[in-house]
């Protein structure tokens, strides 16, 4: 039986991945009591690494889908810490996102929205969350962004 929160991410077209393996010596979340970080999600689509830097080659707008592609990952993540049963999820409490632009690049927030919004139009008010969105000179592998975050699952 598919849950609520499936349910919603299927009626936005949208199908998570399996939550990706970490790229070295960490793991890709950690449980701790009702809370759950789960380490930094990439920017990747189904055609591989969004890559660029904002404020260079990429518009706010691209780098918005990037930071969403993060959100998905982040949701597929949550999805393994809880044997599958998304809807054990509570609320995203923070999310951290780096952003990888030039010094001049002031539009981190509007890049990191591209996560935020897709939160809180799957979950709604359990959505809404604590953040920081920051530049970062570059990023692992080149992608554009980076976000972790914290949730708090049952």
């Amino acid at each position: 039986m598919t849950g609520k929160i499936e349910a919603r991410l299927a009626a936005l077209g949208v199908t998570l991945p399996d939550a990706p393996a970490p790229a070295a010596n960490y793991v890709p979340f950690v449980r701790s009591g009702d809370l759950l970080f789960v380490s930094g999600q990439i920017s990747a689509g189904p055609d591989g690494l969004i890559t660029g830097r904002l404020g260079e080659t990429l518009s706010v707008e691209q780098g918005a889908e990037a930071a969403r592609s993060c959100a998905i990952s982040l949701l597929a993540q949550v999805k393994a810490a809880c044997d599958g049963d998304l809807d054990r999820l509570e609320q995203v409490v923070k999310l951290t996102g780096f952003v990888n632009s030039t010094a001049d690049f002031t539009d981190q927030p509007k890049v990191v929205n591209g996560a935020s919004d897709f939160l809180v139009e799957v979950l709604g008010e359990a959505g809404k969350h604590s953040r920081s969105a920051v530049s970062a000179a570059s990023l692992p592998l080149g992608v554009a962004v980076e976000i972790e975050g914290i949730f708090r699952i049952r």
